[in-house]
């Protein structure tokens, strides 16, 4: 992600690469976000759009939730892990 903050609104571009060996066999996906961070800095919100496998154009929700501020040992590999 690439992300730029002007006040509460944050504007950017986000890229995947998919594994090869899954259903978008090493596919690289890219496309535009646009969010809105709440006043604390800790959740922000809002949508992402791109293009999908059948080259149509797809939308959707995306979330950015603050977690943890420790950088500890521990800490990363317990986040340092797929989302299930």
């Amino acid at each position: 992600m690439d992300l730029t903050v002007d006040g509460n609104v944050v504007t950017g571009t986000w890229v995947e690469q998919t594994g090869q060996a899954g259903y978008y066999r090493g596919a690289r996906y890219h496309g535009a976000i646009q969010m809105l961070a709440e006043p604390t800095g800790r959740r922000i919100v809002g949508k992402w759009v791109g293009f999908g496998k059948e080259m149509d154009v797809n939308t959707g929700p995306w979330e950015l939730v603050f977690q943890d501020a420790s950088t500890n040992k521990a800490t990363l590999a317990k986040y340092s892990k797929p989302v299930e």
